[in-house]
């Protein structure tokens, strides 16, 4: 099976390693020196249960690649007019992309039941770019648990104890071609979860990183650093009951445990992505992860009086680091 990693950073590069060991045809998209490392040495992935390596294609250029049987698009929510715009010649007829990505996603409102089905985001998909490059079939959903990051170019450390990709249709179906990639990933290491359930699995994740990567970006802590402090316990609880609020006034689900939420984050050192990329100088996904979710909340009648100051704080934060405009 050809799959194509659209975006070989930290979750991009790790899930093509896993892929690679599946025995899939793994290529990826990447740039930079991390593309000139993958191109001469391959990838290498330390994790729990071991290192792994592999050689994979590596290009700059969708076009180099060819037709896949199945694209992963890992990249962070600012670069998807690029994918939009490059994506094509990776697309034959019945190719499948999975957007395994942090945030609402382009398709939320794809096979949505409902006043708003079909509806944009344009946001997040800027003239409806994506939708227009892949139609309203191709896109599967995707949410991963695998906190790691790239330590050298070529190079992933994965500090997740039991990393985790839940994939699922839009349309709520459990898929031929999700419960494939499923397995396949299982295969390679990780578990390869299918649902038939997407938007509740985006909005469990979602509660946390609205919550956890505000918090972060205001201070500059990982989550071992910020529930040391009570009032900042309490903000991160009132904001988790707002975006559970959003998520069920659109027909999903989410866990609503939020005291656990928090206990399982309480001695983590791992920088929020959202974080590292403030720190790092790279574009922030300020939309797609908390822009959108207000979106929502607008859109649904759902007052977030929370929500909204952490959001424009951070907004003014990443716009002061010249990371959003």
């Amino acid at each position: 099976m050809k799959i194509c990693i659209y975006g070989a950073g930290a979750i991009g590069g790790h899930l093509a390693v896993r892929l690679h060991r599946a025995g899939a045809a793994v290529s990826v998209i990447a740039r930079g020196a991390h593309l000139d490392a993958i191109r001469a040495n391959g990838l290498s992935v330390h994790a729990i249960d071991g290192e792994h390596h592999a050689s994979v294609l590596a290009s700059g250029e969708p076009a180099e690649l060819g037709t896949q049987d199945a694209v992963f698009v890992t990249v962070k929510a600012p670069a998807l007019p690029t994918v939009a715009a490059s994506i094509a010649p990776l697309l034959g007829p019945d190719t499948p992309v999975a957007f395994v990505m942090n945030g609402i996603p382009w398709w939320y409102f794809n096979h949505l039941r409902g006043p708003h089905q079909g509806k944009s985001l344009p946001r997040i998909d800027p003239n409806d770019a994506l939708r227009r490059a892949l139609g309203p079939n191709r896109a599967i959903g995707g949410v991963v648990y695998s906190a790691s990051a790239v330590t050298a170019p070529g190079v992933i450390h994965v500090e997740q104890p039991k990393s985790r990709v839940i994939l699922g249709e839009p349309d709520g179906t459990l898929s031929d071609r999700v419960l494939t990639l499923s397995k396949l990933i299982t295969k390679g290491g990780i578990s390869g979860e299918a649902t038939p359930a997407i938007r509740t699995e985006i909005w469990n994740k979602l509660i946390s990183n609205l919550a956890g990567g505000t918090l972060a970006v205001l201070t500059g802590s990982a989550p071992r650093g910020i529930y040391v402090e009570p009032a900042a316990e309490n903000a991160a609880l009132r904001m988790m009951n707002e975006a559970t609020a959003i998520a069920q006034a659109l027909g999903a689900e989410p866990t609503t445990n939020h005291a656990q939420r928090i206990g399982s984050q309480r001695s983590m050192d791992h920088k929020p992505s959202i974080l590292q990329d403030l720190e790092l100088g790279r574009p922030m996904e300020i939309d797609g992860m908390f822009d959108a979710p207000l979106a929502l909340a607008h859109l649904s009648g759902v007052e977030v009086p929370t929500l909204e100051l952490m959001v424009a704080l951070c907004k003014l934060r990443a716009r002061s680091a010249g990371l959003y405009n």
